[in-house]
């Protein structure tokens, strides 16, 4: 029997061909090349991963890139790029705005329905076109300032991705009360911000938030590493998700503390095996070989795989999204949207992976989210993660600090900078110096105290001179600190051993050991000419008020004298007559006789009444004072010049004045003639100048100080009235009263001619003092006390071993050790040099 077969059915055969044809048409209506659009500047890092990127993605659909090379900050240049590729057909875009062009953007994408998918700064926007790739920063870094405390803090922002930062911070800064400085990096030229990092230290701002693109945190970061300040007690939070992209090389010999954020984890296999391909890429057309992939990179590489894998589900879901009708028309009026653009988004907004920078899903919005963010520290040996921040948890801190041990790691590895200043007796060149090399061709006490230190605490040294020749001083501009100090502060040297006096002001910047040598201020003059004994040299040995004592108290002493005698009977005597006759009337004690011839009268009757006066005159007794006021006086002197008197008191009460008188004038005469002879022998000096306020009270003799020294800056910080009126003159005096170095110094007190006092150390006075031609002497006592130092960087790991001031038992040893030495020194120079 054999089978037939029975045609099929002409009413069946449409049902049959129905689902081939569906397949056919469904199979033919997604394209198998997907056009990318492409916005990226030229010769950009992100352009170069994004051809790399759609190089290791070759799957069907194959995405083909439609990229034009533009200015992201022109509008109108990213207009018309924008325009072009959407008129050629392109289903998403790919690239970088600016925050100049970043409004434009977001309007085109809103109002075509065109997805634009970027790795660049995240904005605060509700367009869902618009695939922000990078993680928003405000909430980790509020995680972070809340971890370290953080109440007065530098905000440094860039406008592109700061502004929204900002607006944060200045929120929570007005709930919690913070103190914030916001700078706005844009406006800043490299002189301006050289002048803010000055103002900032004089401030004590240490805590400091810099926010902006990789690239221009690293000139910033060069840029303040050229400065060579110490940088140990500030905290850097860099406000970028690169931290490990940043060259931090020469910025982190200075000691800063540094925290950042990690976005890819390069520990990871996955990564560090899509890093060397990479590497690898057109490597053999290269001149120069890649660097590794930074983050902005690996966030291109990631936007590639979002878009590669949403197209790859609308490819599975068999969606149509082909172009048709009037949407190529970029300028239409009224805009004419893309109706498969939702679709489009509605894919790339539903992508979940495992990326390079972590997990990548999107919000309604288009913003990044779920993400997780490593956060980093600067350390000795490099970037190290100390914890992580994700939205769920917050800031967690998995860092583990030990102890830090006081170990001086690698105090032998490297030669120290010693910086010092020519300043005998402490640091001075051999006579023969040309002949000797490196720390050889110094000596002196610090010279000494630098090599024993070394010595003991066991590191290698180099002795430099300090550049300016200064001590050190900030200058009131432009606040930098220059001299030694300045060395030390900005890095250039590692320690500074000199007679370099500790003040407060330094003490804040550097570090000091106790002092090696206690001093103070004190005043340097030409010594005066010596005066010879002249015609009145004979009253030197008593003073001016003695004398003029003297002579009140002889004539005081001849008036008693002579009212004491006046009033005593015993000093009154009578006369008989033939005594009368053979002496002269006294004009005191006696009546005078007539003498005139008109008073005589001839006659007999005239004569005989003249005889009988006479008579009854011879009858009454006359008595005489020997003590008139005259013979007073001549007694006083006479006794004062110890050559005695022809008369003497009769009376008790004449003769103890008259005692007293000589007792008066035995001291007198013994100290007067005891010190005649030196007065007369001897040559004195007088000095003009005895004390600061005899300074200050003048202004014939000039005085100044070592510009940049402590001595000057002790006159402008001073309160005292004295040394207050003393600045106000130094300042103002026409010409300068400032001396660059003490040497000039000490030349204007010698060629002055006693017209200028120069303000020292009383240690440098005295030793310059005992120096011929031994023409300079110290007047008066010291104006403060102050001490000598070694001082270090702050935070130095010298700082431990010489200046903590913990250790008195290892000073006292090296000060001991110096001592010897100097003592030896001086014995040798004191038999070898005719000058000691």
């Amino acid at each position: 029997m054999r089978l037939q077969s029975s045609p099929v059915p002409s009413v069946l055969l449409p049902l049959l061909l129905l689902p081939l044809l569906l397949g056919l048409c469904s199979g033919t209506s997604f394209p198998s090349n997907i056009n990318i659009g492409g916005l990226f500047p030229t010769g950009s890092h992100e352009y170069e991963v994004f051809r790399f990127a759609l190089a290791q993605h070759q799957d069907v659909p194959k995405l083909v890139p439609q990229v034009d090379m533009v200015d992201t900050g022109s509008s109108f240049a990213m207009t018309y790029a924008f325009c072009s590729q959407f008129s050629k057909g392109v289903y998403a875009i790919m690239g970088l705005y600016d925050r100049r062009t970043v409004n434009m953007l977001m309007s085109f994408c809103g109002s075509l329905h065109v997805c634009f998918v970027t790795p660049s700064f995240p904005v605060q926007t509700n367009n869902q076109f618009v695939l922000q790739l990078r993680p928003q920063l405000q909430e980790p870094l509020m995680a972070l300032l809340e971890h370290f405390y953080w109440t007065k803090f530098v905000y440094m922002y860039s406008s592109d991705s700061g502004l929204s930062v900002l607006q944060r911070i200045l929120d929570t800064a007005a709930e919690h009360s913070w103190q914030v400085t916001s700078v706005n990096l844009d406006t800043l030229t490299e002189a301006a911000f050289i002048k803010l990092l000055t103002d900032l230290d004089y401030k004590k701002d240490f805590q400091i938030i810099i926010d902006c693109e990789l690239e221009r945190l690293n000139s910033i970061l060069n840029l303040i590493a050229a400065q060579r300040r110490n940088l140990k007690n500030y905290h850097y939070i860099l406000a970028n998700l690169g931290f490990m992209d940043l060259n931090m090389t020469e910025f982190q010999k200075l000691g800063p503390n540094v925290t950042g954020f990690q976005l890819m984890n390069r520990s990871d296999p996955a990564v560090e095996k899509i890093n060397q391909d990479w590497l690898d890429f057109d490597s053999k057309d290269l001149k120069l070989a890649r660097r590794r992939l930074k983050y902005t990179g690996a966030l291109t590489y990631d936007g590639v795989s979002v878009m590669a894998t949403a197209f790859q589900n609308l490819r599975r879901q068999r969606i149509d999204i082909s172009r048709r009708g009037n949407a190529g028309e970029c300028l239409a009026n009224p805009p004419a949207p893309w109706g498969q653009g939702i679709d489009i988004q509605r894919a790339l907004q539903q992508v979940r992976l495992e990326g390079l920078t972590g997990w990548v899903q999107f919000d309604e919005r288009g913003h990044r989210t779920n993400y997780t963010l490593n956060v980093m520290e600067l350390t000795h040996i490099g970037p190290r993660k100390i914890g992580y921040w994700n939205e769920r948890r917050g800031y967690v801190n998995t860092a583990v600090y030990k102890p830090v041990v006081e170990e001086f790691h690698g105090l032998q590895n490297r030669t120290y900078i010693v910086t010092t200043i020519l300043e005998a007796p402490y640091m001075m060149l051999r006579k023969n110096h040309e002949q000797f090399e490196g720390n050889e061709r110094y000596e002196g006490y610090c010279a000494e105290l630098a090599a024993e230190i070394a010595k003991h605490v066991g590191f290698v040294y180099r002795l430099e001179l300090v550049g300016d020749g200064k001590y050190g001083a900030r200058d009131s501009e432009t606040k930098m600190w220059n001299g030694m100090v300045g060395e030390l502060v900005y890095g250039k040297a590692d320690v500074a051993v000199a007679p370099l006096t500790i003040t407060l002001v330094r003490e804040q910047v550097i570090d000091f050991t106790k002092p090696f040598m206690s001093l103070g201020i004190s005043i340097m003059i030409k010594k005066p000419t010596k005066s010879k004994p002249g015609v009145f040299s004979f009253l030197d040995p008593l003073a001016y008020e003695i004398w003029m004592c003297i002579v009140f108290a002889y004539i005081g002493v001849s008036v008693v004298l002579f009212l004491v005698s006046r009033f005593s009977p015993y000093e009154w005597q009578g006369d008989d007559s033939d005594d009368e006759d053979e002496t002269l009337p006294s004009s005191a004690s006696r009546r005078a006789l007539p003498t005139s011839s008109s008073e005589l009268s001839p006659g007999y009757s005239q004569n005989q009444n003249q005889n009988q006066n006479q008579q009854k005159d011879k009858e009454t007794p006359e008595y005489t004072n020997d003590f008139g006021i005259f013979n007073s006086l001549w007694f006083s002197l006479g006794a004062f010049m110890q050559q005695g008197c022809d008369i003497s008191p009769r009376s008790l009460s004449g003769r103890i004045v008259g005692g007293v008188w000589w007792f008066f004038t035995l001291i007198i005469i013994s100290s007067y003639t005891a010190n005649l002879a030196a007065f007369l022998t001897v040559e004195r000096m007088v000095s003009p100048i005895e004390s600061a306020e005899d300074l200050a009270k003048q202004t014939e003799i000039a005085y100044g100080t070592l510009d940049g020294g402590s001595t000057k800056e002790f006159f402008r910080r001073s309160k005292i009235a004295v040394f207050e009126k003393m600045w106000s003159y130094m300042r103002s005096a026409d010409p300068t009263v400032f001396v660059k170095n003490t040497n000039e110094g000490v030349i204007r007190v010698r060629k002055s001619k006693g017209k200028y006092a120069y303000l020292l150390e009383s240690s440098m006075n005295e030793y310059i003092e005992q120096r011929k031609p031994c023409d300079t002497m110290k007047v008066g006592g010291n104006l403060d006390s102050k001490g000598y130092g070694v001082a270090t960087p702050k935070g130095s790991a010298l700082s431990v071993s010489v200046c903590l001031p913990g250790r008195p038992v290892y000073l006292s040893v090296v000060m001991s050790s110096v001592v010897l030495v100097l003592l030896q020194t001086c014995l040798f120079l004191l038999l070898q040099s005719p000058e000691y």
